[in-house]
């Protein structure tokens, strides 16, 4: 909405400095504008965006930066600055949260995770999250699978542009990025490129009722190249990446910094995926959308070195390639009705050269049938969907049986001016990753599917006037998992393994409040989200310690809040995120992370002489010096400063 009204502005001052023509024979090229609808159909699934300005508000260091800040989303982060970052929603864990680039899904069969710090943010237009998933008339069928969607899309260029940016942060840590854009003869794309150093030696201080560790973090550092390029023309986009690191693997902080302690691993990544996608609308009622991918992703782990006297030595490397298609398709006999059905295969493989590992391959096939309805404010979804997974491998004991299952989800909300009512139910599964599966002592051919059953009710209200708009959303759900995945030590305190465990409930209230504000040159934006929830384990009635305790990780309330105000080219940002007390160890529920809150500042301006900006930006991250825990012992970096100079052409 806030393009919106840009764009409104835009036209007033064109209409308002046109010329009248000296003569009837004038020619007047005008500007030229694009023209978007003031009331954008509502969706029937819960969803969140940032986009625009608000999203490059934001700290512009990567995707997980902008997720945090949504309702009932918690982001881990592992290591601090070159720690893995995954995202959690409601409770589900990080295997059932989809993540997608362009409407095609970035996978890893290996683990299932994605690591939401190899994607930045300057090459994307909208980030946006949907619990369930998102429904348009023709998509894939793994957009269906997947118990939480996070959509990224990238910027579509409009023209010809070139913009570098140089960087330098706190703990010796330096950046530079180039992005070109162009926009020829209905041909678009970018070329973005981003190289970053870091030391990552952050001070610290860990402070507990029986220790006091001061020192300095070892074994942060990360190094890492990222080279990603796309290109568009009507409905054809495709997208290329690399992505190149070297990481510090950093241990937990005990209560002596010894030599033992200092490199705990380190980890090497590249990973590169090529896509693409092409949908045509014909004979007016049909629509059609195919989708190919191509993903090679290497990973080595190492812990082998003198020093590490308590951890065990190992030296791995694991190959992991994956080849995917997909064919849509739409039809719509009328304007309100339309029914799609869609076919997904993949196809991964997996090589490790771990002791009594044997390749793996494994061939998954997704199918759904569903139709939607949007009769007078009313709008109906359902749709019933087939997964089929089908490993194959040369090991002694063999592969896995095969997976074969339906699942069905179902919507439907009513709209009525600016306010909105929704239900919606989703049945959905996650199948067990390869890892679980066949991990060398680990692994378990016999595992279930983790089965998760959504429910929910929510509300939507919207508001627009000609200088400001505003929107409320709010959403109570019920989350039931079965046959969760977990790994217990079930052979000896040193030999765990990978067995359905238990049955969770979870119910919660989300809630967002956005609103945006110009008049003159300045304009106002407020985006606030509130989560509560109840996250317990009601595996064993008879367990009187556990049963309907809360699961770890979970905290009961969080609320972000972010304020920008804008005037002209100068812009200050603020950002502050709660959250609260985690239990993080089943054997000890007295074991908590202490609630933490966290302020983000930014403060950014740009200088336009000619056609090339000049911009300087200076960000403070946790301004209060909390050092805050995502996870037991590894406390975050603290306040830092970035400072970034760009130029634009």
């Amino acid at each position: 909405m806030l393009l919106c009204m840009s764009v409104w502005h835009t036209m007033a001052q064109n209409v308002g400095t046109r010329q009248m023509p000296s003569s009837l024979d004038s020619i007047h090229h005008l500007q030229e504008v694009t023209v978007t609808s003031k009331h954008p159909p509502r969706t029937i699934a819960t969803s969140q965006m940032l986009q625009g300005n608000d999203l490059q508000a934001l700290s512009t260091t990567s995707v997980a930066d902008a997720l945090k800040y949504f309702a009932g989303v918690q982001i881990k982060d592992y290591g601090g600055l070159g720690g893995l970052k995954t995202i959690n929603v409601r409770s589900l864990g990080a295997q059932h949260v989809g993540i997608y680039v362009d409407g095609i899904r970035i996978t890893n069969a290996q683990n299932g995770t994605v690591d939401l710090g190899k994607f930045s943010l300057s090459s994307m237009e909208s980030v946006s999250l949907y619990n369930a998933n998102k429904l348009d008339n023709c998509q894939s069928a793994s957009e269906y699978a997947s118990g939480a969607t996070v959509y990224l899309r990238t910027r579509r260029p409009t023209n010809d542009s070139l913009s570098v940016q140089l960087r330098n942060a706190s703990f010796s840590t330096w950046m530079a990025k180039v992005n070109a854009q162009f926009d020829k003869k209905g041909w678009s794309g970018f070329v973005d490129g981003e190289w970053t150093d870091s030391r990552g030696d952050y001070p610290l201080r860990y402070h507990s009722e029986f220790e006091d560790t001061v020192g300095r973090r070892a074994n942060s550092d990360i190094r890492y190249c990222r080279i990603e390029g796309a290109l568009f023309k009507e409905g054809f986009s495709s997208h290329i990446y690399y992505y190149d690191s070297e990481r510090g693997c950093p241990g937990g902080i005990v209560r002596r910094l010894s030599d033992k302690y200092v490199n705990v691993g380190r980890e090497w990544d590249r990973d590169f995926f090529i896509q693409a996608s092409y949908q045509k609308q014909f004979l007016e009622h049909h629509h059609v959308k195919l989708n190919a991918k191509y993903t090679n992703e290497y990973l080595r782990y190492c812990t082998d070195y003198p020093e590490n006297q308590n951890t065990a030595r190992v030296d791995n490397h694991y190959r992991q390639q994956d080849g995917y298609g997909a064919i849509c398709y739409a039809f719509t006999p009328w304007q309100w009705l339309s029914f799609s059905a869609s076919y997904d295969v993949r196809y991964s493989k997996l090589k490790a050269d771990l002791k009594k590992f044997d390749d793996v391959f494994r061939l998954d096939q997704k199918q759904v049938l569903a139709v939607q309805a949007n009769w007078n404010g009313l709008q109906m979804a359902a749709s019933l969907l087939h997964q089929h997974y089908h490993d194959f491998t040369f090991a002694h004991t063999g592969a896995a049986d095969p997976l074969d299952r339906w699942t069905p989800a179902v919507s439907t909300a009513y709209t009525l001016g600016g306010l909105t009512l929704r239900a919606w139910y989703k049945s959905i599964f996650r199948a067990p990753t390869l890892n679980d599966l066949y991990y060398t002592q680990v692994g378990n051919r016999n595992l279930k599917p983790e089965y998760t059953k959504q429910l929910n009710l929510g509300v939507e209200y919207h508001f627009d006037s000609n200088h400001w708009n505003a929107s409320l959303q709010a959403d109570i759900y019920q989350n039931r998992i079965e046959n969760r995945i977990v790994c217990l030590p079930l052979k000896g305190t040193y030999t765990w393994s990978m067995m359905n465990y238990g049955y969770t409930f979870c119910r919660g209230l989300n809630a967002t409040i956005n609103g945006h504000y110009r008049t003159g040159q300045w304009n106002f934006s407020l985006i606030n989200s509130i989560t509560w929830q109840r996250d317990v384990d009601r595996t064993d009635p008879e367990d009187e310690d556990m049963y309907n305790k809360p699961i770890c990780y979970s905290p009961t309330f969080s609320t972000g809040i972010t304020a920008i105000c804008g005037w002209r080219t100068l812009q200050f940002t603020t950002s502050y995120l709660y959250v609260g007390e985690r239990m993080w160890s089943k054997a000890d529920p007295e074991d908590i992370l202490e609630p933490y809150h966290n302020v983000d500042m930014k403060l950014s301006y740009t200088h336009v002489i000619n056609k090339t900006s000049l911009g300087l930006c200076l960000e403070v991250c946790d301004v209060l010096d909390t050092q805050y825990e995502h996870l037991p012992r590894y406390p975050m970096p603290g306040r830092n400063y970035k400072l970034t100079l760009s130029i634009g052409i």
